[in-house]
């Protein structure tokens, strides 16, 4: 069994994220370690090296979390995996209400954003935010807060025994959260299938000149290296100068790492943050 440390409770889609992944790639259960912020996540992981960590770090919707990239380079931890979910959520309450009888409705912020045009089908409902979407749903039902519902995934309102009122509430369908996976480097390795490695993502800087992203860009596709994401982060102090962080693909692991060897010259402060197998 594997501990896994997680931004929430219990029913979180952390959670339901978590279980996924070591169920398919490990046939595992695991073990929750809840934490309130990402920052304690990274915590976690660096004070037991036996834990692994799970953040996420975009959405089709809501895009990037790029506090969470900006964590795991501070961490030096490893990105081992990946895992895509996607994020349906549910109006959940407690059992005696029903849809006519909430006046408030709690989640994370960015939950309530994704249903939006469904709440306002409801305007005699107070939203309130929520520091997320399970623990929303963990004090509905521990408090027994009768008129009170929450946002939250049909695994989640499961869990903490309430019904359903509405599932699918979504506006966006096409919702989905992509997750990274942290490890200590020591048992980094154990966690990744060597031979199934096909995606990689690094971070860099380049120099603050014309057509410096371009040239790196321009030699991984000679490499036949794809580029599936590249985000930008400020650099604090330094006007007008980015921390590129990039996900890479590739099918040659060999014309990989001479695609790598050629743009290190070309950058700065280049580091490969994991490799690790793609998830379709």
């Amino acid at each position: 069994m594997r501990t896994i440390a997680i931004q929430g409770v219990k029913g979180a889609y952390h959670d339901i994220a978590a279980r996924l992944y070591f169920e398919e790639n490990f046939h595992e259960e695991v073990d929750l370690l809840p934490c309130i912020l990402f920052k304690d996540v990274i915590a976690a992981v660096k004070h037991d090296p036996t834990v692994i960590g799970l953040m996420a770090i975009e959405n089709t919707i809501a895009g990037s979390l790029l506090q969470n990239y900006e964590l795991i380079r501070e961490s030096d931890l490893v990105v081992v995996g990946e895992q895509k979910l996607h994020i349906s959520h549910s109006l959940a309450a407690l059992p005696e209400d029903t849809i006519e009888t909430i006046t408030e409705v709690n989640s994370h912020p960015i939950a309530l954003m994704q249903c939006a045009e469904y709440l306002n089908t409801l305007p005699h409902v107070k939203i309130v935010e929520e520091a997320d979407t399970a623990l929303s749903a963990k004090d509905i039902f521990e408090q027994q807060k009768r008129g009170h519902a929450a946002v939250c995934s049909r695994y989640a309102a499961e869990l903490y025994n309430l019904k359903v009122l509405e599932e699918g509430i979504e506006t966006n369908k096409r919702n989905f959260t992509r997750f990274l996976f942290v490890a200590n480097s020591w048992i980094a390795d154990e966690l990744v299938n060597h031979n199934e490695v096909n995606k990689t993502s690094v971070v860099f800087t380049v120099p603050h000149t014309e057509g410096s992203l371009s040239k790196v860009l321009t030699i991984l596709s000679f490499y036949d290296i794809n580029l599936t994401k590249i985000q930008s982060v400020p650099i604090l102090g330094r006007e007008w100068e980015y921390m590129f962080y990039v996900d890479l693909t590739f099918k040659n692991l060999l014309k990989y790492k001479q695609g790598l060897d050629a743009v290190r010259p070309l950058t700065k402060e280049f580091r490969v943050l994991g490799e690790y197998k793609e998830k379709n």
